[in-house]
């Protein structure tokens, strides 16, 4: 989620919780921040993506991340707050 580049140490950079198993085309996707995910889990698509390029990517429909915890949010706010472009509306909709 946090790019090694911007880890501060070492130990951020080996966080387990600093990562996300994702199917490859979700993974694309996230690291470019044309997805990303809430604290509940679903995941948001930037208003950048045009409906084909949804549908292509499996993001016409809602999806969710479960498991999350709190390690996990602080990561993913840091993603949503310096990576995730554009506006945002939820998968599927």
């Amino acid at each position: 989620m946090k790019p090694w580049a911007d880890c501060d140490t070492d130990a951020e950079r080996l966080d387990v919780f600093n990562g996300l198993l994702l199917a490859p085309q979700l993974d694309a996707a996230f690291d470019r921040g044309f997805v990303t995910i809430d604290d509940a889990g679903r995941v948001i698509v930037s208003g950048l993506l045009d409906p084909a390029s949804r549908q292509v990517l499996g993001l016409d429909r809602p999806l969710w991340v479960q498991r999350l915890v709190d390690p996990h949010r602080a990561f993913l706010a840091w993603h949503r707050e310096r990576v995730f472009r554009g506006r945002t509306t939820v998968s599927g909709e």
